[in-house]
């Protein structure tokens, strides 16, 4: 169900029950429901093995929420599932701060892939694809022409686009299927639906098709996303002229990504942290979430940031942010995968465009928390703090151990590194 309040005090300070606990009664799941959260067998291994094949075990990852966010006025929890720390706090800050002013607001296409034949051999393209736009509905009504859920509830191919291809041996004429998946992420009907196609195209045009599958660039499937927050809101003291100061160089930092691919390269990894986080967690081809992001960040041929930011006349920092976001609610490891199924509930996801708009308002707030980082005290403080306790455990702590001799290395002051974890466990068991 939904929830009244994203916004939770003190929740980092509490335990994993107390966090399950006060979760449970804000969304209505049970504590049964919760087991998927605390099992390590939640997924047994014959699930497992119906999933990927040579099954030997499994591997798990840590599971959090993203906090305070509000999403087109509606409050949200957000499952994150990711192995590196700062994460979920950068963009909990972010939601927080953003909260005050607004929140995030969103905006979905619809949910239409592209699926693509690789039409060889053809002696006259421009004749090719006049033949192909005559006999367009026919092609669409025979795509459609079968028994399918998806079909049912309003989905199936849409529109048929056709474009050359110059290569090193010859011109290819692609075709594009663009196929209303609804719910689902859609691989299979796709891929389905261009396999059963490619004999007609061979027969309309007298080419060879070579290659009938998906793109993962999903240009026809674009999440957006935006936000504006205050100087007072930004400002760690809610001083507007430090927040002034605070967005000018936010914004400086966001031109440095836009132009310069070295650095777009790890500005979009930190947005990706987030967006790909909440789709492993949701039981999403993250892999496919991410080739499509980073392939549309080149798409006007230089590599940009996935992001923009700007001042408006009143101050206020502005960002959007836009990217095919192919993912779906219906089938797969959405449906198989336990925790996956858990994570969806509570998040009280509404369908794959309800899904996205949570991915891509955490992965703009991702981008802000790491900006607003390393445009003023840098990137690593948070984040070794936080990394701390990781690296008390590789020092080899044990459990009674941990959380004091992290205490004493922040305690000490100055850079926290490993040398300094190793040495103050040392010293811990000498006393």
């Amino acid at each position: 169900m939904p929830v009244d309040d994203s916004r939770i005090s003190g929740f980092y300070a509490l335990d994993a029950n107390e966090r399950r606990k006060i979760i449970s009664e804000r969304t209505g799941i049970s504590a049964d429901d919760m087991t998927p959260w605390s099992n390590p067998d939640s997924m047994d291994v014959e699930t497992a093995d119906r999933m990927i094949e040579n099954v030997v075990g499994r591997y798990s990852l840590p599971v959090g929420i993203g906090m305070n966010f509000l999403v087109n006025g509606m409050p949200r929890l957000i499952p994150f599932c990711v192995e590196e720390s700062s994460i979920v706090a950068a963009a909990s800050n972010i939601a927080k701060r953003a909260h005050s002013c607004g929140g995030f607001n969103t905006e979905m296409d619809p949910p239409r892939m592209i699926g693509q034949l690789q039409i060889l051999d053809i002696e006259n393209i421009p004749n090719a694809i006049a033949a192909i736009e005559s006999e367009k509905n026919d092609i669409i009504r025979r795509c459609n022409d079968i028994e399918s859920t998806m079909i049912r509830l309003g989905g199936g191919c849409k529109d048929i686009q056709c474009r050359t291809l110059e290569t090193a041996s010859q011109t290819m004429l692609i075709v594009h299927l663009i196929v209303d998946t609804r719910d689902a992420m859609g691989a299979n009907a796709v891929n389905t639906m261009a396999e059963r196609a490619a004999p007609w195209f061979e027969s309309i045009t007298g080419g060879r098709v070579l290659l009938r599958i998906l793109s993962n660039l999903a240009t026809e499937r674009l999440a957006r996303a935006r936000v504006r927050i205050s100087p007072e809101a930004i400002s760690s003291k809610g001083d507007a002229e430090e927040g002034r100061r605070i967005i000018h160089d936010i914004v400086l930092a966001y031109e440095f990504a836009d132009a310069d691919p070295w650095r777009a390269a790890t500005h979009n990894k930190g947005i990706m942290n987030a967006v790909s986080a909440i789709g492993v967690a949701c039981g999403q081809d993250w892999r496919a979430i991410e080739a499509g992001a980073h392939a549309y960040a080149a798409l006007s041929g230089r590599y940009r940031s996935m992001t923009k930011w700007w001042i408006d006349q009143e101050g206020w920092i502005n960002g959007s942010i836009e990217i095919p976001l192919a993912v779906g609610t219906v089938g797969g490891a959405s449906k198989i995968h336990p925790v996956a199924r858990l994570n969806l509930r509570l998040a009280d996801v509404d369908g794959s465009q309800d899904l996205a708009s949570l991915m891509v308002c955490a992965g703009l707030a991702q981008n802000l928390g790491a900006m607003r980082a390393l445009a003023t005290k840098g990137i690593q403080a948070g984040h070794m703090r936080l990394h701390l306790r990781n690296m008390v455990i590789s020092a080899g702590a044990n459990e009674d151990e941990i959380d004091t001799v992290a205490d004493a290395v922040r305690n000490h002051g100055g850079a926290i590194t490993q040398s300094l974890v190793d040495t103050m466990l040392a010293k811990y068991r000498l006393t």
